[in-house]
C-alpha cells in the first residue's frame, strides 16, 4: 500500500511504501479520522485519511459508506456552458479495505523532526 502524506504549511507530499504488516493501521478506517504517525515512521505527527484510490483506480468517496464500488451522480460543472449537466461515476466506499492500494493523508499535528520530501529532479 502507498502512503502519500501532504504538508499544508509548505505545500510539498511525500510517499512511503507500506509493507503488509503496517496496514493493519489503515484497514476498516473511514475518510476523515486521525491517524498516529508512528505507525508508519513518523513518531510526533498526526495525520487525517483525506482520500485514496484501489487497486482499479477508482478514487474513494466520503458519501459513500462501506468498501463496495457504486455508481455516483457527478456534476460536470457549476457554471458556464455545462452548467446542470451531470455524469455517472464508478468510486469506491469511504473505508479503506485490502483492496485499497493507495491512501493520501494531510498532516494535522507536528512534530519534532521535519518530514522527507520527494526533491524533484531537473535534467
Amino acid at each position: 500500500m502507498k502512503i502519500v502524506y501532504s504538508d499544508p504549511k509548505t505545500g510539498k507530499s511525500g510517499q512511503i511504501e507500506v509493507k503488509e504488516e503496517g496496514t493493519a493501521l489503515f484497514l476498516n478506517r473511514r475518510l476523515g479520522e486521525i491517524v498516529d504517525g508512528a505507525a508508519i515512521g513518523m513518531s510526533g505527527y498526526k495525520f487525517r485519511i483525506s482520500g485514496g484510490s484501489d487497486t482499479s483506480g477508482f478514487p474513494m468517496d466520503k458519501s459513500i459508506q462501506g468498501y463496495l464500488k457504486a455508481k455516483a451522480l457527478r456534476v460536470i460543472a457549476n457554471s458556464g456552458s455545462r452548467k446542470g449537466i451531470f455524469r455517472r461515476t464508478t468510486v469506491r466506499g469511504n473505508t479503506i479495505s485490502a483492496d485499497t492500494m493507495q491512501v493520501n493523508l494531510v498532516v494535522t499535528e507536528y512534530g519534532e523532526k521535519p518530514l522527507e520530501y520527494a526533491e524533484k529532479k531537473k535534467e
